[in-house]
C-alpha cells in the first residue's frame, strides 16, 4: 500500500497566532455555554459552525486541497485549547482528522481530490469505525465483512463506539475481506439511516457529552470498489494504515488530557490563593502547596511528552512507543489532577456550579479511548524490548 508524505514544519509564529485565536474564541464563545450544553447533552451546532469558519476541520490537510497545511504540533496546540474549554469539542474534529490523514497518507489521487476539499470546509464530516461489540483492542476479532460482488463490495456487520457516526458523511471503516482487514472510505448522508447503514444505538456516557457515540449496523450495504482506501492496492492492507492513523489519535488524546489537566490545575491554583482558612490562603498550607507542586509537575511532563510524540511522528512518520507513552502518562495525569482539583476546592468542587465535576467525568475517557492504558503499556513494552533487544 503506497504512502504519500506531506510532512510540513509550521513557523512557530504562525502556530502561536492560531493557538491564540482559538484560545480567545474559547474564552469568548465556549466557556459561557459549555456547562449548559454538556449537562443537556446537546450538540454544539453554533460552535461547530464557528470551528468550520476558523478552518479547524483542515488544520493538517495540505493547502493544495484547501487545508491550512499546518504541522502536528499546531494541531495538538489547538486540541489543548479546545479541551481546556470543553473537551467534547476536540472530539468533534479528532476522528475527522484521522480519516483525513488516512486519505492524505494512503488514498489514491482521485480519493484525495474528491474527498479532502469537502472535508476541510466541514461540509463532509469524517469518522473512524474500527471497534465492534466483540472486537475492541483485539482487532483479530473483527467480524464486519465486505464481500466483493463485481464492481462493488457488500458490507455486513455491526460497529461500536463510533464518535460522530450519525453526523458523519464519510466513515473510515475497517472490514474483513478475503485478503484481510481492508479500510473502506464509506460515503453516506448524515442521519440515522442511509442505504444499508443504520444507527442502532446512541450510547449514553458519563462524560464526553454533547456529541454522539453510536453503534452502526451495516446490512448488506453496497459501496463501489473504488471506496477501498488506496484502491486495489489497499485491499487487505487496511489494518496497518488504521493503526498508524491511531498514533495520531493517541497523540490527540494526550493533548486533550493536557487541556483538561491544565483547566483543572489553573482553577485550583487560582482558588488556592483566593480561599482563606485559619487566617491565610489555603495555598499557604503545606498540604495544599504540595498538591499544587505535584499537579504542575505532572502537567508539564504530560505536555512535553505529547509535544515530543507529535514532533517525532511528524519527522519520521511513526511514533508508536512515544505516542503510547504520551497517551498513557497524560491521561493518568489528567485524572489525578482533576481528582486533586476537587479535593482542593472541597465541597464546592463537587457541585455543578463549577466545571470541576465535568473535568472529573471527562478525564476517564482518555484512559480508555484510542486503546486502553493497559494496551498502551503492552505496546510500549513491546516497542522498547524491540528497540533494546540484546543480540545473542
Amino acid at each position: 500500500m503506497s504512502h504519500k508524505s506531506f510532512s510540513t514544519v509550521t513557523d512557530p509564529e504562525t502556530r502561536s497566532e492560531l493557538t491564540a485565536l482559538v484560545q480567545k474564541w474559547v474564552e469568548r464563545e465556549v466557556l459561557p455555554v459549555a456547562s449548559a450544553l454538556e449537562h443537556a447533552d446537546e450538540y454544539p451546532e453554533a460552535l461547530v459552525e464557528q470551528m468550520k469558519e476558523m478552518g479547524l476541520f483542515g488544520i493538517t490537510v495540505p493547502e493544495e486541497y484547501g487545508g491550512l497545511g499546518l504541522d502536528l504540533l499546531s494541531y495538538i496546540a489547538v486540541i489543548e485549547e479546545l479541551a481546556a474549554g470543553w473537551m467534547s469539542l476536540s472530539g468533534v474534529i479528532n476522528t475527522h482528522h484521522i480519516a483525513a490523514g488516512l486519505l492524505v497518507a494512503h488514498g489514491t489521487d482521485e480519493q484525495r481530490s474528491s474527498l479532502l476539499p469537502r472535508m476541510v470546509t466541514g461540509e463532509m464530516r469524517g469518522c473512524l469505525s474500527l471497534s465492534e461489540p466483540d472486537a475492541g483492542s483485539d482487532t483479530r476479532n473483527i467480524s464486519c465483512r465486505a464481500v466483493r460482488d463485481g464492481d462493488e463490495y457488500v458490507i455486513t456487520g455491526t460497529k461500536a463506539w463510533v464518535t460522530n457516526g450519525e453526523r458523519a458523511g464519510l466513515v473510515a471503516l475497517a472490514a474483513r475481506t478475503e485478503e484481510g482487514i481492508t479500510c473502506f472510505m464509506v460515503e453516506k448522508d448524515p442521519g440515522v439511516a442511509y442505504g444499508g447503514i443504520a444507527v442502532s444505538k446512541n450510547i449514553g456516557k458519563l462524560g464526553y457529552r454533547g456529541l454522539e457515540t453510536v453503534e452502526m449496523v451495516y446490512d448488506a450495504h453496497r459501496v463501489p470498489a473504488s471506496a477501498v482506501l488506496g484502491g486495489d492496492e489497499g485491499v487487505g492492507k487496511g489494518l496497518a494504515a488504521i493503526l498508524s492513523g491511531l498514533e495520531v489519535g493517541r497523540i490527540n488524546i494526550a493533548a486533550r488530557a493536557v487541556g483538561v489537566a491544565r483547566a483543572a490545575f489553573e482553577a485550583s491554583i487560582k482558588y488556592a490563593q483566593q480561599r482563606h482558612t485559619f487566617g491565610q490562603p489555603i495555598a499557604a498550607h503545606q498540604a495544599i502547596a504540595h498538591k499544587l507542586a505535584d499537579m504542575g509537575t505532572q502537567l508539564q511532563a504530560a505536555r512535553l511528552l505529547t509535544e515530543h510524540a507529535a514532533r517525532l511522528r511528524a519527522e519520521t512518520g511513526r511514533a508508536e512507543v512515544e505516542a503510547g507513552m504520551a497517551k498513557l502518562f497524560a491521561s493518568e495525569a489528567a485524572l489525578d489532577i482533576a481528582t486533586e482539583a476537587m479535593r482542593i476546592h472541597g465541597g464546592v468542587g463537587y457541585t455543578t456550579d463549577l466545571p470541576l465535576e465535568r473535568y472529573f467525568r471527562d478525564a476517564p475517557l482518555m484512559i480508555i479511548g484510542e486503546g486502553t492504558n493497559e494496551i498502551q503499556r503492552t505496546v510500549i513494552a513491546r516497542g522498547l524490548l524491540k528497540r533494546y533487544a540484546i543480540e545473542e
